[in-house]
């Protein structure tokens, strides 16, 4: 070994040990500028002398072409999916069902902050980073290897001898709080866009296709458990495997623990709740495992989640900030929305700025006044929601909220309707917010997916009388949409493209984009997989009456779409665009019937419309609220207030795993 190469061996190793202590031991060694200085050192040797590059050197994080998409890849063992618990007593369930199959009077188990971020899977091969994916539908995943080459966090190479020939490493990439902040704050500098929370920030990072852009963001990454490992033993204990890890060079999550009992589990979990503000990461819960693989291999899984570990779910948290406003919003049917506008507060690893007030009944009850001090929290940690007001901190003159008279945008009479607690604007089309709305719903993923239409470009058709009503988005022309301020060739054929492509859409998505009050996406997939368009075009209230689910007012609002003169004229023009679609099949043993569903919180292998149009399939119906009815109610991530009532009256809670078992 030359000279060369003895100083670019010693470099990478300098680097590795630097990176190391930082990342994994947190326990930095040197200063950024030391670290820097050898840095550059290293490339200069690696440009000089490109035949001692190797995969593995620090300086080749980066270095590949932008991707056309994403390939796939199959995970060598399953990532499973955690069931959730919301409260203390579903502990000691899951601890009581373990020790009654284990046979044991106690269990010790490990306890972990559950970290607000994306799952990946990494595969080391002889110790060098072979492979990461995505999790998927836990079989098979993306293959985001080279953007997961340019976390810092993640080892190209581990360290030590008597490593696995083949070893899968679980973790989650995320983003610590300050950095995020700082990233917005940077987005914001540039023009572009910035992001809702960190969790959204890492999932958006991974799935650039350029590589580039995920180097740039501040992502990291932490170990939390192993999938395969070949050729080498791992500890039979999951507190010894992430000790493992950390000797390898893997960072893993912090404060994990080891406890004997539930009990000393659940102060644990009461513990990391109250610190959950001041951990520089977001996090939602707190993850119980046993931990001896053994017992772990003899309790198995049901599913797609294990026997042998469970997520304790925190409720969402609450801030307090100020009404700065309240302003009315007009919807694509015309409702006024009152919304306050609250000086910006972090709720849940969110900035929240805006807050729904519904409806004037409501802006009453809570007696919500521009000036006053409010309590803000994301409902199911993820829809914001006003929930008190600090009424000994109101401002004297302070006075009460109430909905204009006409419309803020048209100036047409606003008008409520007898029974209703709504206040619509009464310009119909005229209204340039209802053409807005009503484009932005028919383009959106549970309708037509028209992707690249939001709201921005919605406001510019509008405004430039490019799109009077939904079907002129299928006469347009590629001068007219480039010729949009921020619509660039790429992005204008790409639009184009996309409604081209939702020509093809299925019935159930046509009608339930064609906005007709009271049909949601349950309602279309139930018409579509009975009538022809031409056949619910004629249809009559006892006609629509004789589907379940369908009741006299959806019925009515029905006939009376299809009998609205503007409403024929606009799907005679959409028909001659050329849209068409197969009937809905009904392929799906009818297993259901007579059962009331009930989805909440996000799932990961199904989307929400998913899992709904499966469940309508099999002959359930599926209510947007719990009641008394309530069969089963679907609790994903995040569930909200439904699952607190729904344990009130006693419901049964499934989550995803138990739902796709009965959907098979």
């Amino acid at each position: 070994m030359n000279a060369v190469q003895e100083r670019v061996s010693a470099l990478r190793a300098r680097l590795n040990e630097y990176s190391y202590n930082y990342h994994v031991l947190d326990k930095p060694v040197v200063d950024d500028a030391q670290y820097d200085c050898l840095w550059r050192e290293l490339v200069e040797l690696e440009q000089t002398h490109p035949e001692l590059v190797t995969p593995d050197s620090p300086t080749q994080r980066v270095g590949e072409k932008p991707a056309a998409k994403f390939s796939q890849a199959r995970h060598e063992t399953q990532m499973l999916s955690l069931e959730n618990a919301f409260d203390d007593a579903s502990l000691r369930a899951f601890d009581s069902r373990a020790r009654a199959r284990l046979e044991r009077p106690e269990l010790v188990y490990t306890v972990e902050a559950k970290l607000d971020g994306v799952a990946i899977n990494l595969l080391y091969e002889k110790g060098r980073l072979a492979c990461a994916a995505t999790r998927g539908d836990g079989t098979v995943g993306e293959d985001i290897t080279v953007n997961a080459r340019t976390i810092r966090t993640i080892p190209l190479a581990l360290r030590g001898a008597a490593l696995p020939a083949r070893l899968e490493v679980r973790g989650e990439v995320c983003m610590d709080k300050s950095r995020f902040d700082a990233l917005n704050a940077r987005q914001q500098e540039l023009g572009e866009k910035t992001f809702a929370n960190p969790r959204n920030a890492a999932a958006g990072s991974l799935r650039q296709l350029d590589p580039r852009v995920t180097y740039r963001r501040p992502l990291q990454f932490f170990a939390h458990g192993a999938g395969l490992a070949a050729g080498a033993e791992l500890p039979a204990s999951h507190f010894e495997i992430l000790r493992q890890f950390e000797e390898w060079g893997l960072p893993v999550t912090r404060g994990c623990v080891r406890l004997t009992g539930i009990t000393a589990c659940i102060e644990h979990c009461r513990g990391i709740a109250a610190q959950r503000a001041a951990l520089p990461y977001e996090i939602d819960g707190a993850v119980i495992k046993i931990d001896d693989l053994a017992l772990r291999h003899t309790l198995g899984a049901v599913a797609r989640a294990p026997r042998w570990a469970i997520a304790r779910k925190f409720p969402p948290e609450e801030c307090f900030t100020r009404v700065l406003d309240i302003s009315v919003q007009v919807g694509r049917t015309g409702v006024l929305t009152p919304v306050a506008r609250l000086e910006p507060v972090r709720v849940g690893g969110v900035i929240v700025t805006n807050v729904s007030l519904h409806n004037q009944d409501e802006v009453t009850r809570k007696d919500v006044r521009v000036g006053d001090e409010v309590g803000v929290r994301r409902a199911g940690d993820v829809i914001p929601e006003l929930t008190c007001v600090v009424r000994e901190n109101r401002a004297p003159q302070s006075q009460p909220f109430s909905m204009p008279t006409h419309c803020p945008v048209c100036g047409a009479p606003a008008h409520k309707a007898e029974g209703e607690v709504a206040v619509r604007c009464t310009g119909g089309l005229h209204c340039r917010a209802q053409r807005v709305q009503s484009i932005v719903h028919f383009a959106s993923r549970a309708a037509m997916d028209i992707d690249g239409l939001g709201v921005k470009l919605a406001e510019q058709l509008v405004g430039a009388e490019l799109a009077r009503d939904v079907a002129d988005l299928y006469r347009l022309e590629y001068e007219a949409l480039n010729a949009l301020e921020r619509m660039g060739d790429r992005s204008s054929r790409n639009v184009l493209q996309a409604i081209e492509d939702s020509k093809q859409a299925r019935l159930d998505r046509f009608l339930y984009a064609l906005g007709i009050r009271e049909v949601g996406t349950s309602a279309a997939v139930r018409l579509a997989s009975h009538f022809t368009l031409e056949r619910l075009r004629k249809a009559t209230i006892n006609d629509l009456l004789a589907l379940r689910d369908i009741g006299p007012v959806a019925a009515q609002n029905i006939v009376d779409f299809f009998q609205n003169e503007r409403n024929t004229a606009i799907l005679d023009k959409l028909l001659e665009a050329g849209l068409c679609w197969e009937q809905t099949p009904q392929s799906e043993p009818a297993t259901l019937v007579g059962k009331v569903f009930v989805i909440t919180g996000s799932l990961e292998q199904l989307s929400r419309a998913q899992a709904r149009e499966r469940l309508l399939a099999r002959g359930a119906r599926v209510s947007g609220s719990v009641s008394a009815k309530t069969d089963y109610l679907v609790a994903g991530e995040k569930p909200g207030g439904k699952l607190a009532r729904a344990q009130a009256l006693g419901i049964e809670v499934l989550n995803e795993a138990r739902l796709l078992a009965m959907l098979q």
